[in-house]
């Protein structure tokens, strides 16, 4: 009996140390996604919900911008690239697949205390080429416009660049490395000027209709607002089954609600 005691003791001494490594056979299937940082809380948001849901999965998000996004999609750096612009015809050559995932808009910005309340794209253009130098010329009191713009690489800037300066260059201006930056720039300053994402619009700054229209989801779907852009999930090769299941859960209707819920319009 004694020994028989031993025996179960030793048995129950190996179930209990290989126990762990039983917990660890099912490792979470990890999926990596970079890019825009206009793009990264849609992502952020839409990777919590995907991981309540299949515990299984854990879903890392990162800015870093649209540029940086294409790239470490292309090298195989990450699993999913992010970009909130069109690609270039260069990067259209690295053999990415293109997912349209939400369409979004990009709010003109100002001072709340700013009495302009509408520009022209032509008007726009104008300030952030340096043509128009003085809010008076817009209709805005007399003084010198301060423009604020996003870092070369940023997929606002790239998509602001393409959409309203149609081949002019940006003026030299300060340059901020998120829509944060940008909004809490202007709103720091009554002068000054900028543009952010839809979803970062907050009441500390206005923003401005555009050819009289103003910048809200339902313009933007219906194709009013001039200034709009897609948000891209970008992949190189054959998805693996863990960014197959995630790209399935941004189909769905419960991420759709999230979608609308974060302030851009989804195309499913």
């Amino acid at each position: 009996m004694k020994r028989l005691g031993v025996i179960i003791l030793l048995v129950l001494g190996l179930f209990l140390l290989f126990l762990p490594g039983c917990g660890k056979s099912s490792v979470e299937q990890e999926i990596t996604i970079a890019g825009s940082t206009s793009v990264q809380p849609l992502s952020e948001v839409l990777a919590e919900a995907f991981m309540e849901a299949n515990p299984g999965y854990k879903v890392s998000v990162q800015g870093g911008g649209s540029s940086v996004g294409i790239e470490q999609v292309a090298n195989g750096t990450v699993d999913i690239g992010s970009s909130s612009r069109e690609l270039k015809p260069e990067e259209k050559e690295l053999g990415l697949k293109e997912i349209v995932i939400a369409r979004d808009g990009i709010a003109v910005i100002v001072h709340p205390s700013n009495k302009v309340e509408d520009l022209t794209l032509e008007q726009i253009r104008g300030i952030f080429a340096g043509r128009i130098t003085n809010w008076k010329d817009v209709g805005g009191e007399d003084g010198k416009i301060v423009v604020i713009n996003r870092e070369s690489g940023s997929g606002t800037r790239g998509a602001f660049e393409e959409i309203v300066m149609d081949g002019e260059e940006l003026v030299e201006s300060i340059e901020q490395s998120s829509n944060g930056a940008v909004r809490a720039a202007v709103a720091s300053d009554p002068k000054a000027i900028g543009y952010v994402s839809l979803t970062a619009l907050s009441s500390d700054v206005k923003p401005l209709k555009v050819n009289g229209v103003s910048p809200t989801p339902q313009n933007i779907k219906d194709g009013k607002y001039p200034i709009a852009r897609p948000f891209l999930y970008l992949l190189k090769g054959e998805p693996s089954d863990a960014v197959k299941a995630y790209l399935d859960f941004i189909k769905s209707e419960k991420a759709r609600k999230i979608i609308e819920e974060e302030g851009v319009i989804p195309v499913n």
